[in-house]
């Protein structure tokens, strides 16, 4: 992933990635592999490029249910894509879409 963000420097340079909601996902092999992380150094990426970071944060209580990560789902491979979890991602999804509609409002 880190190979293709690098390979995005002429459109970075072209301003094309600024002003463009964006919200990440991660998955690790175990429960504690970094996920956080990998989200927030996304995330710190995105910020120079101008984007603008649309995390989940605690704004749907279908984070709780799947570990309360605020900066994106976390997925632990291996692990089964369970009803919480894709109510997790759904929320996220749709928290992305409704800071995209009110950016282009």
């Amino acid at each position: 992933m880190r190979a293709f963000i690098d390979t995005l420097g002429p459109v970075w340079s072209e301003g094309k990635l600024a002003n463009k909601a964006i919200s990440a996902m991660t998955s690790a092999m175990n429960a504690h592999g970094g996920q956080e992380q990998t989200l927030m150094s996304f995330y710190a990426t995105a910020i120079h490029w101008g984007s603008i970071v649309a995390a989940p944060g605690y704004t749907d209580p279908a984070v709780y249910k799947t570990g309360g990560n605020p900066y994106g789902y976390s997925h632990t491979q291996g692990q089964p894509f369970t009803d919480e979890a894709k109510a997790s991602i759904r929320g996220q999804i749709l928290r992305l879409l409704d800071v995209a509609r009110r950016m282009k409002a």
